[in-house]
């Protein structure tokens, strides 16, 4: 099984790589460098941001396609804000809808999303059955990941997104790139996040970034065997 993941930034690259001890080999691509790990496991750090992290997932997954090896997974991975009390600092979230939060117009009435302007879409759905796979694995809660572009900052803001997305137990800022690029080439797509601060005020003395590293590294120790279970037919996206 080929899987691609994609994180925001090299530090967290490095802390899924440390699951995978073994040699690695860097294979520039335009605008990225991807590094191949043993057991199938492709790294990128493809960019903070939706729009960014979209182009590089995209980039590797066409390289992948036109080497006639695609990939049969494409993960989003690193740490996030959490809503507490459901997603405290240090705990992994999977998630079982990525949709892009502030994707739409403001309005005199609130908030309205693109889809009910008539356009795209909002939300990427990774398969039922490997989001079981991975929750049983590693411990971690099922729930929506919320793609931003602004990171939030406020009570007010963290109050309105949750009301809007009652289920949602993380912020990040790639997930939905990532699954658009996914979704284009037709591959699965998977968000794991660990939590590295609550969403709403920033507090940067709250902040448990080496902690949530840590657990992000220990999840994907404990990737490989749901995986492996995780059969060819349930591989839908």
């Amino acid at each position: 099984m080929r899987v691609l993941v994609a994180t925001a930034v090299p530090v967290e690259r490095d802390a899924v790589a440390r699951a995978f001890p073994g040699p690695v080999r860097e294979v520039p691509l335009p605008g990225v460098v991807l590094q191949r790990l043993p057991g199938g496991y492709d790294l990128l750090a493809a960019g903070v941001g939706p729009a960014l992290a979209a182009a590089s997932t995209a980039t590797a997954l066409t390289a992948a396609a036109l080497e006639g090896a695609p990939y049969d997974l494409v993960v989003s991975a690193g740490i996030g804000g959490g809503f507490l009390p459901d997603a405290p600092l240090g705990s992994l979230v999977v998630a079982d809808e990525i949709t892009a939060a502030d994707l739409g117009a403001d309005t005199a009435d609130g908030f309205v999303p693109v889809t009910e302007l008539g356009f795209g879409t909002v939300t990427h759905r990774p398969p039922e059955s490997l989001v079981r796979e991975v929750v049983s694995a590693t411990g971690g809660r099922a729930g929506t990941v919320l793609t931003v572009s602004t990171v939030t900052g406020t009570t007010a803001r963290a109050t309105a997104l949750r009301a809007r997305h009652p289920r949602a137990l993380a912020e990040a800022m790639e997930g939905f790139g990532v699954a658009e690029a996914a979704a284009a080439h037709g591959v699965p797509v998977l968000e794991l996040r660990a939590v590295s601060n609550p969403v709403g005020p920033r507090d940067r003395a709250a902040w448990r970034i080496g902690d949530a590293l840590t657990a992000l590294t220990a999840g994907f120790g404990k990737l490989p065997p749901a995986l492996e279970s995780w059969t060819p037919h349930d591989r839908t996206h």
